[in-house]
């Protein structure tokens, strides 16, 4: 992964985060009243602000020691986003069973994993390129595979690779754990330790990145 740093941000920190999906949707508004609209983006984008985060002076040094080390906003990093990084609902851990993941052919191997949000025709599916290590199960017509002997997970996609391909007309399904890529959105950190000891931290903004 170029301009990757693959370790992440600081988890409780991470665990206060303010943010969540960015949609870009352009509304021309008619002459008759109505309106149309048109998005101008396939997928949604992630945002979130790390400073509501911050607890403690530690966790500031934390976020520093990052910056300097992805050099601003050059270097991606991951981030367990609070609010979403499960394909399972609620607080339950990850299932075989949480995901379709696709349909085998008699010779693909590689299936890219993703998280599908609603159902029917206008269901979303998000690519997902950072499963966590360990979390991703997986299941063949229904009987649950076993990492390492039938499939691995590629690191450097996030796509699950089997040592077999799936027979044909088979069905994958899966579930995992995953953390978004992000970078920070500014090249410079106001940090005032009066502002930090009444309480007020300068926004930290970070911004998905793609892979």
């Amino acid at each position: 992964m170029e301009a990757f740093l693959n370790e992440n941000f600081p988890g409780a920190i991470a665990f206060g985060v303010l943010g969540g999906p960015e949609r870009r949707t352009e509304i021309v508004q008619l002459a008759t009243g109505y309106e149309t609209r048109n998005a101008r983006w396939a997928g949604s984008r992630r945002r979130y602000d790390a400073a509501t985060g911050i607890r403690s002076l530690d966790d500031l040094k934390a976020v520093v020691a990052l910056f300097e080390k992805a050099r601003g906003r050059l270097y991606g990093f991951r981030l367990r986003d609070p609010f979403d990084h499960s394909t399972a609902p609620g607080t339950v851990a990850p299932g075989a069973f949480d995901q379709s993941l696709g349909t085998g052919d008699g010779s693909a191997v590689r299936f890219p994993l993703s998280k599908t949000y609603g159902s029917g025709v206008l269901a979303y599916s998000r690519d997902i390129r950072l499963p966590v290590t360990g979390t991703v199960r997986v299941a063949l017509d229904g009987i649950e595979q076993s990492e390492g002997t039938d499939f691995q997970v590629e690191e450097a996609t996030g796509d699950i690779v089997f040592n077999l391909a799936p027979a044909t007309d088979s069905v994958l399904t899966g579930g995992f754990l995953f953390d978004v890529p992000v970078r920070f959105d500014t090249d410079r950190l106001d940090l005032s330790l009066t502002h930090f000891e009444a309480g007020d931290i300068p926004s930290i903004p970070l911004i998905e990145i793609r892979l």
